[in-house]
């Protein structure tokens, strides 16, 4: 059987974290034939995280995206592969945990445990935070040792994890598009074959002053692109 055509461009969006009603205007904003690509984080902080996963599961299963594990889904992950019977610390201050509860949270448990950490596009990669340079394999809390090392070897590295006021491309090809829905920015996707992004808003209901890094979108040329 023939292997189905693989799409001419991807669109990764960044961190949604259950804002799930900007990212389902987002996606209606998108081309029905290009691959979506998830970059981790669509859960914790928001008001609708079982919204969000249930929308991006379905879209996994359609074959239209991919769900890249972030920092946050794997947090979730190890507190509930470390508990025992008893209530984890971890559990205790996650907010999809409360969300959704024990049940729910162990039925997705292996869906979270298949995430991949990467994907490889042609002269571009996206992952949620980029690599370990000791190793270059993908690390989902890295920040300022991935910046400041990254040689290009992979070519573009799109990234989310850190928030930014919009989309940057630093000189040596990382795609920052983390633009803080959740804090009252926007929620963006970029695409890599063509640096063309859109974006909606987040939440408006929350001051639309950015975190600063480390403390954890409208149709415009990305800044820093080639």
């Amino acid at each position: 059987m023939a292997s189905p055509p693989q799409p001419s461009r991807h669109w990764v969006i960044g961190d949604v974290h259950g804002c799930a009603t900007a990212f389902q205007d987002l996606i209606s904003r998108l081309p029905d034939d290009d691959r979506l690509l998830f970059c981790g984080d669509l859960i914790n902080r928001g008001p609708q995280i079982e919204r969000t996963m249930q929308l991006a599961w379905g879209l996994v299963q359609e074959g239209r995206a991919v769900w890249l594990r972030g920092n946050h889904e794997q947090s979730l992950l190890r507190a509930l592969t470390r508990q025992r019977g008893v209530a984890d610390p971890a559990l205790a201050g996650c907010d999809t945990y409360r969300q959704l509860g024990s049940r729910q949270c162990r039925l997705w448990r292996e869906r979270l445990d298949s995430l991949p950490l990467a994907y490889w596009g042609r002269g571009w990669v996206a992952t949620h935070a980029g690599f370990d340079p000791s190793s270059w394999l993908p690390d989902l809390s890295i920040r300022q040792t991935f910046w400041s090392q990254y040689d290009g070897r992979f070519g573009d590295v799109v990234i989310g994890h850190t928030p930014v006021a919009r989309v940057e491309r630093s000189a040596n090809g990382i795609v920052k598009i983390d633009t803080g829905a959740c804090y009252g920015g926007r929620l963006t996707a970029y695409c890599p074959e063509t640096t063309e992004q859109r974006s909606v808003p987040g939440l408006r209901s929350i001051s639309p002053q950015l975190p600063a890094p480390g403390l954890i979108c409208s149709s415009e040329p990305v800044a820093g692109s080639r």
